[in-house]
């Protein structure tokens, strides 16, 4: 291949590449002045997510995470275990890179690694509050840990 001809091919490339970049840009979560004023509150009641049979237990305190998940998140049985199982499963393996890389990611938001086996079933209720923690913390904080917009 010429020089000149390569350069044509690189050049696409460039532009394929700006192109694709311009339309993956994060989009707006829309949210309301509800949810805005839930984030912003100093309610630090604590959630438990454990589930007794598995032994597994992670304990939330999140100022606004209680309130919030009980007046915004969709309610218990909207989603079903394998949609919340298969969400947990690639949020989880987002959180524990972040949590693995403190001088790219805020450690102060990405404080510990959550141990999640996909092959042990936690039951609906440590799905379900597992998932709206991770929909909460990305809408409170702006952040992106997977493919999906965190929506409710």
């Amino acid at each position: 291949m010429k020089k000149r001809d390569l350069q044509k091919v690189f050049t696409v490339f460039i532009m394929a590449g700006m192109l694709l970049s311009c339309t993956s840009q994060k989009q707006a979560l829309d949210i309301s002045s509800d949810e805005q004023a839930v984030f912003n509150s100093n309610d630090e009641e604590k959630v438990e997510i454990k589930d007794e049979k598995t032994e597994y237990e992670i304990i939330i305190i999140e100022p606004g995470f209680f309130t919030w998940l009980q007046s915004i998140a969709r309610p218990e049985g909207y989603y079903s275990q394998s949609f919340l199982e298969n969400r947990n499963r690639l949020l989880v393996i987002s959180w524990n890179q972040r949590v693995l890389q403190p001088q790219r990611f805020n450690p102060n938001l990405y404080e510990l690694q959550i141990d999640y086996d996909p092959n042990i079933d936690y039951g609906y209720e440590v799905n379900y509050k597992l998932y709206n923690y991770f929909i909460y913390f990305q809408r409170k904080y702006n952040q992106r840990l997977g493919p999906f917009l965190p929506r409710i």
